[in-house]
């Protein structure tokens, strides 16, 4: 058989990196940040936390949120022609 040559994370090494005064311990309050369903929020990946990771293809991007699933957000976004929904952990939510 074949080894699959990476996964998830292959290629991010600066895609995911944090600038400098950005390193450090990230605020309690991104864990907890309570957004409302139809709120616009952008995509941007805190690199030290693995829970609820999306995929590399779509980080930066913006979209809505539909609902929330546990701890999770469910994100309506644009990727290319199709609409496409993402569960993502609010660590990795910016609202607009």
């Amino acid at each position: 058989m074949v080894k699959r040559t990476g996964g998830p994370r292959r290629k991010t090494r600066s895609k995911f990196r944090k600038s400098m005064n950005e390193k450090g311990k990230i605020p309690i309050n991104r864990y907890f940040q309570q957004l409302q369903s139809g709120d616009k929020v952008v995509l941007k990946l805190e690199p030290s936390v693995h829970k609820g990771m999306y995929f590399r293809r779509f980080h930066g991007k913006s979209g809505t949120i539909r609902s929330k699933r546990g701890s999770c957000y469910e994100i309506l976004i644009r990727d290319g022609n199709k609409q496409k929904m993402l569960i993502v952990h609010p660590v990795h939510i910016i609202k607009q």
